[in-house]
């Protein structure tokens, strides 16, 4: 069966969600809906679709009798909530870009919108579907660990993608998209409780932003990397990093594709000196944190760590697992599991080839998500995507609990 697909949002998430649905086989992209002419008319050539399923907006989409079986939303974090009721209501299947919502109130109303109209709804939690998450999740079901008692989560943002997206992009300030925890993070606090199989009880956090602000400004150093005397030697010059993209068409299309679409060096020079991505790191208007740490207790007296850090690789999420039977500890390729009972060990070869960015898949799991999906609308069954809208809030919960942790200084509940 072909599943046919709406994309609302034809930015990178729009195009790779996608792609992989057309690439897996089953999927079929048959409308589009975006404001921008250029990477509308982009993704209708890529796929054949025809001027009269071309839309400059959501709502106008909407207004269509119902164009397809499903709809991707992955619209800016501020603009979901709209779209996804509506697009309920109409009877799509929604897959629905993280996060649901900046706010509680709005994510319990898409969540309730969808129960109500009884659709197929995923959002695209990643980690949930890589190889390695698997076979961490049968290893732990399997009872060779025993009873968990603790994990710790590590977070690599990597410093050169927290420059990117979390001081000179789209993900700065929390006032125009949210703070960092949900924007970048609600995928590790949903794979927390997901590999917990449980929820928390108490919520506490610390987490600040430490050094991307004026007065780290280096002596010297200028408003733009393109005019700059320290830039040769900063490790977040802005130069090196788009300029080292060109002739690789993976990073040309991320993280090139937010800052130019002329992969030339002069493109890239012009966009650097005339749009944010130029930006001294240390001169932007960011607000959001570049490291935090949530601690987690759940019911019965197990808990967990989580470390979100910008100061490391872009490398896969690094987690120690501590059982009553055994230990077991991960690098999103690897597993390294410690037997108590018989002091042997051994290393799981998850076979994850991809990388763990964006560009890159997020180490299969974006081809994990759009099969689980296709699979669930194929079927009509919820369960191939083993979480609903419930199970997508709740992890969404703990991210405002830790948050009001953090500001308050106390311990909070979801």
């Amino acid at each position: 069966m072909s599943v046919t697909l709406a994309i609302v949002g034809a930015g990178s998430r729009g195009q790779i969600y996608a792609r992989e649905a057309v690439t897996d086989g089953r999927g079929q992209v048959v409308a589009v809906a975006d404001p921008d002419p250029a990477r509308r008319g982009l993704l209708a050539a890529e796929y054949g679709i025809p001027e009269e399923a071309c839309f400059a907006d959501w709502t106008e989409l909407a207004a269509q009798p119902k164009l397809a079986d499903a709809v991707v939303i992955a619209t800016q974090d501020r603009m979901h909530v709209e779209p996804a009721v509506a697009f309920a209501g109409l009877g799509y299947a929604i897959l629905l870009e993280k996060p649901m919502a900046p706010t509680e109130p709005e994510a319990r109303r898409i969540a309730e919108a969808v129960e109500r109209a009884g659709v197929i709804f995923a959002v695209c939690h990643v980690l949930r579907y890589t190889a390695y998450t698997k076979a961490l999740k049968e290893l732990i079901a399997g009872g060779r660990l025993g009873t968990l008692s603790s994990i710790q989560h590590l977070e690599p943002v990597g410093w050169w993608h927290q420059a990117h997206s979390f001081v000179r992009g789209a993900w700065r300030n929390s006032a125009e998209s949210g703070p960092m925890l949900l924007t970048k993070s609600c995928h590790d606090l949903d794979w927390l409780l997901y590999v917990m199989d449980d929820v928390p009880t108490g919520v506490a956090s610390f987490g600040s932003l430490t050094h991307f602000r004026k007065e780290n400004h280096p002596e010297g150093a200028g408003e733009r990397c393109t005019s700059c005397a320290v830039e040769p030697t900063c490790p977040y010059s802005a130069k090196r990093l788009y300029l080292s993209c060109l002739g690789d068409p993976k990073r040309e299309f991320w993280p090139l594709g937010p800052v130019t679409t002329d992969a030339t060096t002069e493109g890239v020079l012009h966009a650097l000196e005339n749009g944010p991505y130029g930006r001294c790191a240390y001169l932007c208007d960011n607000d959001v944190v570049d490291q935090q740490v949530v601690m987690l207790e759940f019911a019965g007296g197990a808990t967990a760590s989580f470390t979100m850090t910008a100061f490391t690789p872009l490398e896969h999420r690094k987690t120690r697992v501590f059982g009553s039977h055994g230990f077991a500890e991960g690098d999103g390729r690897m597993l390294r599991v410690v037997d108590f009972a018989t002091a042997t060990e051994q290393i799981i070869d998850t076979a994850t080839g991809a990388g763990a960015s964006l560009a890159d898949g997020h180490g299969g799991g974006d081809t994990g998500l759009i099969r689980a999906f296709l699979d669930a609308v194929t079927s009509g069954e919820q369960e191939r995507l083993g979480a609903t809208a419930a199970d997508a809030l709740a992890g969404h919960l703990v991210v405002w609990a830790a948050e009001r942790a953090r500001e308050t200084r106390t311990v909070t509940a979801p």
